[in-house]
């Protein structure tokens, strides 16, 4: 028990650790200003400051941490101008290249380097190689694309029952 009360600050680094591990589990940055905290406790029993001056200096940093940075980091992460999707939907609403004439029925356009089966919506003109179409929306396996580039996108439609 003695080298623990010489060496207290390989304690609190042990305690950062721990709390580390925890915030790769939850992703809430939580943890990781309890982390912050846990450091300070470890950096004052460094300097030799006693018990109940460390525990004080962990809890004060990790408050602060909590309340003053942990909102700028999910302010900064969750912003609204960047596109969080992934996958298919994606693509919704991007510019294309027609690669293959586009019809009601087949086509092909290029997309981000990628080649794919696209269509176009009912009662719409076909496209030609070369011209620039946007995404409507995805389709099974294929992309519904217009000519009208200022035309949004649309939302899914779900077969009723």
């Amino acid at each position: 028990m003695e080298w623990l009360d010489d060496n207290l600050w390989l304690a609190w680094l042990a305690v950062a650790l721990i709390l580390g591990a925890i915030e790769t589990i939850t992703i809430d940055f939580v943890f990781l200003m309890m982390v912050g905290g846990a450091l300070a406790g470890a950096i004052a029993a460094a300097f030799g400051l006693g018990i109940l001056a460390q525990v004080l200096i962990a809890v004060i940093v990790a408050l602060l941490l909590l309340f003053s940075i942990r909102p700028l980091i999910r302010r900064q992460l969750s912003s609204d101008s960047t596109d969080h999707q992934i996958g298919s939907k994606s693509v919704v609403g991007r510019i294309a290249r027609v690669v293959v004439t586009v019809t009601e029925v087949d086509g092909r356009v290029k997309l981000d380097g990628e080649t794919w089966s696209a269509r176009t919506p009912d009662d719409d003109p076909p496209c030609e190689p070369g011209e620039e179409v946007r995404v409507l929306q995805i389709d099974g396996a294929h992309v519904i694309v217009t000519k009208d580039l200022q035309r949004a996108p649309e939302e899914p439609t779900t077969p009723s029952a």
